[in-house]
């Protein structure tokens, strides 16, 4: 049997989850179209008869200008230096720019095995792909590059047996029925920030943290969850509620009913909205929120 550890890396927003939600064949992680959407280090675990890929889900590779953005750029660095590949996954869609050469050449030469996905390419010239696969080869990127699209499920058996053909023989490392290392809980709480990623503009949902406070089975089979969504700034708050309640409202339900997908329960949901002030720039407050350094 063939077992390893592949951490995914990438740019922000360049089809990481996707890819590995798809590999998997279940939601490890959530997805939404703006930068930043993964904060922690996820893993996605793929088990067949003959082998398992343990996916690491990496926070995408962004410069932002919090510390959280800091400490989740160092998370990504970190994955990828105790694994036995590394799918670097590279949004064939957005072109090559130089910061695209280097950091797939600042990865290639850590002296692991690496392959470079090359996502999106429905919606793209295919003619691009291969001008694209010039330019990488003249810049010394010479691992292999496989075109692929997640929405469309193109290339993807053929990305996975390239995956299973790097991975040492050995046992399988985590148990048959587990597909991700993340607690129901936490999933929960990822639900709640994706629907506000994909329902706010701008820079709201970047400044959103989700706290759990209550997270319980009753006895009528109905989850009773009640949680905090912290934002940043007054005004975020104010956005955030919409007039008489109505945007909270609407991404209360828009979440729950994920929830009850994901937890094959009903869901009694209560959020509440509360502000510090620049919590991202706060490494205590950084850390109570689940984003500890340490953990990811």
């Amino acid at each position: 049997m063939k077992s390893g550890y592949i951490a995914v890396i990438g740019k922000a927003n360049a089809g990481k989850s996707t890819l590995i939600n798809i590999l998997v064949g279940e939601k490890v992680a959530i997805v939404s179209p703006k930068p930043q959407t993964t904060r922690n280090t996820i893993l996605g675990v793929l088990t067949k008869e003959e082998y398992q890929l343990v996916f690491v889900d990496t926070p995408g590779i962004y410069k932002g200008k919090t510390y959280l953005a800091d400490i989740m750029t160092k998370a990504a660095v970190n994955a990828a230096k105790d694994v036995d590949l590394i799918l670097y996954v590279h949004d064939g869609h957005s072109g090559i720019a130089e910061s695209d050469l280097e950091l797939m050449k600042r990865f290639s030469s850590l002296k692991i095995p690496m392959i470079i996905a090359y996502t999106k390419i429905d919606i793209m010239p295919r003619e691009k792909i291969v001008e694209d696969a010039k330019i990488l080869y003249e810049e010394g990127i010479t691992c292999d590059l496989y075109p692929i699209s997640s929405r469309k499920y193109m290339n993807i058996k053929k990305l996975e047996e390239a995956l299973v053909s790097f991975m040492p023989e050995g046992d399988k490392m985590i148990e048959d029925d587990i597909v991700s290392d993340k607690s129901e809980r936490f999933m929960i709480a990822e639900i709640m920030r994706e629907k506000i990623l994909l329902k706010y503009d701008k820079e709201i949902p970047h400044g959103i943290a989700i706290i759990i406070n209550t997270f319980e089975l009753q006895e009528n089979g109905v989850y009773d969850i009640n949680l905090d969504i912290v934002c940043e700034k007054a005004n975020h708050k104010s956005i955030l509620i919409g007039k008489q309640g109505k945007a909270i409202k609407e991404v209360s339900s828009f979440a729950r009913q994920d929830m009850e997908k994901f937890l094959d329960r009903k869901v009694f949901l209560t959020t509440y909205v509360k502000v510090k002030e620049d919590w991202r720039d706060k490494p205590n407050l950084v850390k109570n929120y689940g984003y500890d350094p340490k953990n990811n």
